[in-house]
């Protein structure tokens, strides 16, 4: 287990010093490796090839390129590594934001010279040839072929028919001389399987009478309806897309943009598994005005020397085509911070033969992540948009993720991560739960990066769009006049506060899942699509993050840590962005498409950050911030109260539903409505439901039973739901989403930053 003993420490940084280097760890390998000598290591992947039939072995000729060993720290590293962390994000130590080198945190916390050397050997005498060594000293990069893996390992890979798609996986644990176990924590790219984006499918929509799509034209009372309830920029269907001077205005970053604080200095990096046509971003830039902020953008393929481990997908294919997680993640955290430099880092998952090409069980990101982390130009902030649940994903794969993302944190660098899109478990993207409980997202549990979760905008289910959005658009095509009330995203029948508006409203999301039940046998609308939140079953619990109110009473690292806009119920809402097969138009007169997910929020919260940045900058500190959940905890802490007591009037002044007139000088915005307690999936005789699924009818003929996401399948209200919003802290929004003039005044007054001046 990852334990973070980090204290709730700032963010902003000191000069940029050499860490003391302290002397590099003993040696762990003890004894001469006897390869005959075995010891298991956990590294298989039963969740994913469980129900698949293996039509044999992979020939022993197959190429296996660019495995890598993940190589475990000693205990007492690892408690060195936080106390170190703790340290760099408390303004009274003395290494206040002394952020280390790769190479400074692979002499500190990496294996010793001599532990590195016997485990490569080791790999040559198996005949893999050995590429390189990470500066962290936590990597072996090395290749070889199906056979040589079946031999050193004594995994044999496997390919595995899920119906009409062929996998590749290996077998079972591997096994490693027993000299070496005690170093190696297990090999990363023995499989193929990867998850899906945390983004919703882009929707296209049509501005234009008579135009192609002319099929969503609403009728003329629909039409006088649209006139009645101002929206943002609107489409003939009746979504509206949210452009980027909504959010700017939404969060409180338009004060900053007049003071030219716009994320000028600070490079962004969105972490990808495939490219996006750059010219899709100057269209977005060009489109909104945005084009003025001197902002710029790099699409490139991130290496370690030695290496030449990432591949480009676009080079791959030989098309340069969008992928659209990609283009949202880079579009808008441009959108939040127009003057920063945006780094689209991308490593395909496969090569051009389709064979898998530097994997953990997230391929490409994950050796985008760390190529960067590990490079000599390293970002400021990194945003990662992909994730499945914990359950799901190998033990490897995640002691690497969270071996990153603290040596990313260790360094300065300020990770942002989408928590899922599936409500309490975020493998089902896109799906819905079907025979699985709560499973957080591995890459965001992390305690060393701040995990995003999801909103939606009150106003269409409250019935108060006129009073947050103007009849008249602004020059850059956008409408919202201020802060709008929020709620979770949620699009399920377990959106309480749906239940209370829908149909003349009901006392509840059950009486409401039961009332559609009856009109949608087939299941067609059931979904689990909402903001995701839960507790890690890995890391332990930070103790920043017990420290305010509301705070899970639990031992487990738990997220969402922020929330901002995601989607909405019923699809009302989402935003625009600019593709090559649909690209923006001045006036919107030809078909566009739009989109949401957590990958919406996680880009937009680091753009924010990249206004926190700046602005810290521009009152005189270097910019780079490190992870920024131990100082947002803290600030929550002062405006919510700590986790026992009486809590502060702020508490309840800065709820989110008392919109912008009421949180003006909120740090917070705490939503305290609704939840992301959605429908789940039962394939199992009648009356039988699993621990964390509340029964309350059947669909398809009474074959699959149909449930509401919960942590007891036989109570459902405010305490077993999974998960509802409440005042202070939740899984469902975490501490809330936040207003950007007053997070950047609050950091500043935090570490002793004098005020700005005007």
């Amino acid at each position: 287990m990852f334990v973070a003993l980090a204290s709730a420490g700032g963010a902003s940084r000191a000069a940029q010093a050499p860490a003391d280097d302290t002397a590099p760890a003993p040696p762990r390998v003890l004894h001469a490796v006897n390869a005959a000598q075995r010891a298991t290591v956990p590294n298989s992947h039963p969740a994913l090839i469980a129900g698949l039939k293996t039509t044999g072995d992979v020939p022993d000729t197959m190429r296996v390129m660019h495995l890598q060993v993940v190589l475990k720290p000693s205990d007492d590293q690892l408690a060195r590594l936080e106390t170190l962390v703790a340290a760099q994000h408390d303004p009274a130590s003395p290494t206040f934001h002394h952020w280390l080198t790769p190479e400074q945190y692979g002499k500190r916390f990496g294996l010793a010279d001599s532990d590195i050397d016997a485990v490569r050997a080791w790999l040559v005498s198996e005949g893999f040839t050995v590429h390189a060594v990470y500066p962290n000293k936590t990597q072996i990069d090395f290749s070889g072929d199906a056979g040589l893996v079946r031999k050193a390992f004594r995994a044999p890979l496997r390919v595995y028919a899920d119906g009409a798609a062929k996998h590749i996986a290996n077998a079972n644990d591997i096994a490693v001389p027993a000299a070496l176990s005690p170093v190696i924590a297990g090999v990363l790219g023995l499989h193929d399987f990867h998850p899906v984006p945390q983004h919703l499918k882009a929707r296209v929509l049509d501005g234009a009478p008579g135009a192609p799509g002319a099929r969503l034209r609403p009728t003329d009372a629909s039409r006088a309806a649209m006139a009645a309830s101002p929206m943002a920029v609107t489409f003939e269907s009746g979504t509206r897309g949210l452009v980027p001077d909504d959010l700017i205005k939404m969060y409180g970053a338009d004060g900053l943009r007049a003071q030219g604080i716009t994320g000028k200095g600070v490079t962004i990096a969105v972490v990808e598994d495939n490219d996006m046509v750059p010219a899709d971003w100057s269209n977005f830039t060009k489109q909104f005005h945005l084009d003025g902020y001197g902002g710029t953008f790099t699409q490139f393929q991130p290496q370690v020397d030695g290496m030449a481990n990432c591949l480009d997908g676009n080079a791959v294919s030989g098309i340069q085509a969008d992928d659209e997680e990609t283009l949202l993640d880079a579009e808008w955290a441009t959108a939040m911070a127009p003057g920063a430099h945006i780094e689209v880092a991308t490593c395909a998952d496969a090569d051009a033969a389709g064979k898998p090409v530097n994997d953990n069980f997230f391929g490409g990101v994950y050796m985008a992540a760390s190529n960067l982390v590990n490079g000599s130009a390293r970002p400021d902030i990194i945003s990662a948009s992909y994730g499945f649940g914990e359950h799901d994903v190998d033990a490897a794969s995640k002691t690497a993720f969270d071996l990153m993302w603290a040596q990313a944190d260790a360094e300065g660098i300020a990770v942002f991560v989408s928590t899922g899109d599936s409500g309490a478990n975020a493998s089902w993207n896109g799906a819905v739960i079907r025979g699985y409980g709560i499973n957080a997202n591995a890459v965001a549990t992390s305690p060393h990066v701040t995990a995003v979760g999801g909103t939606d905008t009150a106003d269409v289910l409250d019935g108060t769009t006129a009073k947050y959005f103007s009849r008249k658009a602004g020059p850059n095509y956008g409408t919202l006049t201020g802060y709008v009330p929020e709620i979770p995203w949620n699009q399920s029948c377990g959106n309480e506060v749906a239940a209370a508006t829908q149909f003349g409203g009901f006392p509840g999301a059950v009486a409401f899942c039961k009332y559609l039940i009856k009109y949608d046998q087939q299941g067609w609308y059931v979904t689990s699509e909402g903001a995701s939140g839960g507790p890690s079953i890995v890391d332990g619990k930070p103790a920043w993050q017990r420290i305010v109110h509301g705070a899970a009473k639990d031992q487990s690292r738990d997220i969402p840590d922020v929330a901002l806009f995601a989607g909405s119920y019923g699809e009302h809402t989402y935003a625009v962005v600019c593709t090559a097969q649909y690209p923006c138009t001045p006036g919107f007169t030809t078909p566009i498409e739009v989109t949401g997910g957590t990958s919406l929020s996680s880009p937009l919260f680091a753009g924010l950050q990249a206004l926190v940045e700046q602005g810290l900058a521009k009152r005189g500190v270097p910019s780079r911030q490190g992870n920024a959940a131990p100082t947002l905890y803290a600030l929550a802490q002062a405006e919510y109260g700590g986790p026992s007591g009486k809590a502060p009037a702020s508490l309840a002044r800065c709820s989110a539903d008392n919109g912008r007139d009421g949180t003006q000088a909120c740090v917070f915005h705490n939503i305290t409505r609704g939840s992301i307690a959605t429908e789940c999936l039962q394939s199992i005789p009648s009356g039988v439901a699993t621990s964390q699924c509340y029964f309350i009818g059947t669909i398809d003929h009474g074959d699959i039973q149909i449930g509401l996401s919960s942590t007891d399948a036989k109570k459902y209200n405010d305490r077993t739901a999974a998960y509802v919003a409440q005042p202070g802290w939740s899984f469902a929004s975490g501490l809330g989403s936040v207003n950007a003039a007053n997070l950047l005044n609050a950091w500043a007054a935090f570490d002793g930053v004098p005020p700005a001046t005007h």
